[in-house]
Parts: structure tokens; sequence; C-alpha cells
């Protein structure tokens, strides 16, 4: 199949390798002419792990061909996936400006029958509306479907070839059997094992996309919640976790308590659907109390430090470990740390950081602060190590050496990625999360 991907951000990019590597032709298409002769290069402007051998393997093959050329791609192609970027506006409703440019470019250019995929996360309503846009311009017959993406950074390929579950959201569909073989032969190689394809109306798919990651991050900020009350209360948040996760009802995912989520989609997505709901005359009370959580949280570990110094910080040195909002990424949207670094600078500190991967991203927001390649060395002469992601790296490191390059042995823990009893044998003043 002929396919056009319009946006090689980081959902365009991993669609159009993996449905390159199935076999498709696939014309992924940006107007950013620096991006797409980098991608020609095979310089890949993202993170993610095997998606540059999966990039490299199909544009060897002549599957996979990036251009800027969207008239061009529309044309040549049977469907067409919309994955531009939906960014948060400043109250928090999402961006759609990009989507309906893409839109009305391809109803400038469809010359036949087109199955027209939104792949960008975006507000219930939003196809209706994209739709109406193209019929507006153009009498070529044409459908439009939504199609949530549901891909973990660090994970997207996996999840992309071996899906939980695919969406995907027609206008009559349970009558419109033409968008749909198109849908089910672009996805058959990818649910070959049982991953079920839901057809359903546009608005439910819509929906369904900001009500999973709403509700992912409603579990972490309630964690976070009850990891506050076991910090006041003495109980630990490690045996609360594993009770509560046993219920099979509840289950054990996403129940890890910390400083806070990040990234491109929970914090975005939490603000648009409270949003979109607001525009709808609906107080969505739940999702406004996550987002203040999760901001409150991101502030957990500055708080700890000031009480272990006694509020005088200001001219000490503090180190981190981590800077991306997860591990196997390189992506510092929202990431915690960012707001460390805010606040640690705003009290007079001094800040040093590495990264197995996000220092470069992190260097464009925070160019002030010193940047390290090696985890230790970084180490050397601060008064204290603050871990803010938890990176396999961090996880069995020689602590003796640690304690032996601090000025002061403290190690404040977003993340509890250490045991508490082994901490105080090391003679670390050792700070976590609900513990």
């Amino acid at each position: 199949m002929r396919i056009s991907i319009i946006g090689t951000g980081y959902v365009g990019l991993v669609t159009g390798v993996c449905l390159s590597d199935s076999g498709n032709t696939v014309y992924c298409i940006d107007n950013d002419e620096n991006k797409i002769n980098s991608l020609n290069k095979g310089i890949i402007p993202i993170y993610e792990p095997g998606l540059k051998e999966l990039c490299d393997k199909n544009a060897k093959l002549k599957r996979l061909l990036f251009d800027s050329d969207l008239s061009k791609a529309v044309k040549n192609s049977d469907v067409i996936f919309i994955a531009v970027g939906t960014p948060p506006r400043d109250n928090g409703e999402a961006d759609l400006s990009n989507v309906f440019k893409v839109a009305e470019s391809i109803a400038a250019s469809v010359d036949s029958y087109k199955v027209i995929i939104v792949k960008s996360t975006v507000p219930v309503g939003t196809c209706d509306l994209v739709e109406k846009k193209i019929k507006e311009l153009t009498k070529i017959p044409f459908d439009v479907v939504s199609n949530p993406e549901f891909l973990k950074e660090g994970a997207a390929i996996e999840d992309f070839q071996r899906p939980d579950r695919i969406i995907a959201g027609l206008n009559n569909h349970k009558e419109n059997t033409k968008a749909k073989e198109l849908i089910s032969e672009i996805y058959e190689p990818f649910v070959r094992t049982g991953a079920p394809i839901y057809f359903m109306d546009r608005l439910s798919s819509e929906l369904t996309k900001y009500a999973s990651n709403a509700m992912l991050a409603l579990r972490i900020s309630y964690m976070n919640e009850l990891a506050n009350l076991c910090n006041i209360t003495g109980a630990d948040i490690d045996n609360i976790r594993i009770g509560i996760g046993s219920d099979k009802r509840i289950g054990k995912s996403f129940l890890f308590p910390g400083i806070g989520y990040g990234g491109s989609c929970f914090p975005k997505d939490v603000k648009a659907l409270y949003q979109s709901a607001k525009q709808h005359r609906y107080d969505f009370k739940i999702l406004k109390a996550v987002d203040e959580v999760n901001n409150i949280q991101k502030e957990i570990i500055v708080n700890m430090l000031l009480k272990h110094f006694k509020s005088d910080i200001k001219n000490k040195t503090f180190t981190l470990w981590g800077l991306a909002f997860k591990p196997k990424t390189d992506d510092i949207r929202e990431a915690p740390a960012l707001t460390i670094i805010s606040k640690l600078l705003s009290y007079g500190a001094s800040v040093k950081a590495f990264d197995p991967i996000a220092m470069e991203n992190t260097k464009k927001v925070f160019p002030q602060i010193d940047y390290f390649d090696d985890m230790y060395n970084v180490l050397k002469d601060s008064d204290g190590l603050i871990i803010a992601t938890e990176w396999n790296d961090f996880r069995m490191p020689d602590f003796n050496r640690i304690k032996s390059l601090l000025k002061t042995p403290a190690v404040f823990d977003g993340r509890n990625i250490y045991d508490k009893a082994k901490m105080k044998e090391y003679g670390f003043d050792y700070y976590s999360v609900g513990r």
C-alpha cells in the first residue's frame, strides 16, 4: 500500500518507519526542510531504541521516503495520516492549527478517493471539523478516520509492532466497509497474534485517547498523594503499592510514586481534556486535581533538600542524575528535572547534571548549569545527589565511590530506586518518596 505520513515528529516518524517495515511504501512529509535533509542523511531527530536501525533499513530498500512535497505525496497515496503536533495553548487547550492547515493542504491536492487518518491527539469533535473543512474545499470523495496512538516513549517500536489494541473511529462505522477494509489491511501485520481492532464512532475514538492517558496520570498522582501521606504517618508506600497492586481489579502498572509525570502526553492531555470538558460546560474536578498534584510533586525533592540543609542552600552545589522525564528517551518536555533545576537556581544554588541521552536537549533550556559525560565525575564537590530519572545506569552504582566524591553524603532519591536500609549502612543521609 502507498501511505503518506504528514508530520515527522515522534508519532509520525515511528508510524512511518513501522508501516514501511511491513512492506508499504511510505512518504514521510514535513515542511521543515532541514529536518527532511537530515532524515535523508540518516540523522534521526529523536532518540528511540530501534528506530534508527529500522529507518536505515527501509530507507535503503526505498520503502521509506522523506520529502517536503505534500501535494505529490497525497496524490501518490491511498491513505494519508495526519500526525502533526497539537501543543497546548497557554490555558492548556490543544492547539489544532497545524491539523487544520494540513487538512486544507490535503483538500487542495486530493485527486481521488482517500482515507485520511487523524493520528494526532485531538479533542473530541476534531475529526468532524476536519471533515467539514475538507468538504468545503473539494468534491472528491474521502473518509476521515480517528486512529489515536498509544506509544510509550522508550518502547514505541515494540508498542507499534505489538499493540494491545487498535482504535479506529469512523462515521457510520458499521456500514463504512471501504475505510474499514483499508484500516484492517494496514494493521493486519501487527494484530496477527490476537490484538483486537476496535471500530467505533469517531467521537468515542478521540475521547478514548485522552481518557487512557488521563487515567494513567490519575493513578500516578493518586500514588504520589498516598506517598506524601506515608511521609507524614510513617507508613511505607512500597508495601502499599504491593498490597493494592495485587488486587486484580487494580493491577500493578503505574503505581510507582515519585516526583511526578512529564513528557509530551500526560501533562498536555490532562490539561486538554480538562479544557475540552470546560468548553462543554463540565467542570472535570478530578482532572484539575491530578494536574495540581503533579505540579506540587515536582517540587517535593527540593522541599526535602531545603529541610535537610535548614533552608540554606545558597552557594551550595547539587548534582542531578537524570534529566529526561523517563528512561530510554531524550524527551525533557515537562520533565520533573527541569522544575528541580529551576527551583535550585532560584535559591542561589549551583547545579551539575548527567544523563545518558538528554543533556543536549537540556542545554537548550539551561545553558548555565554544568554538564558532565561521566556519572561519577559530576559528583565531585557536590553537596548532594538528586535522582531525577530512573535510568538503569543508576540502579547499581559504586556507593562507596559516590560517598567519597560528595562533600556531604546526602542522596535525594526522587524515584525510590535504592534500598533504605542499605543506604543507611553505607552512611548516607537518604531521602525518598513515601518511605
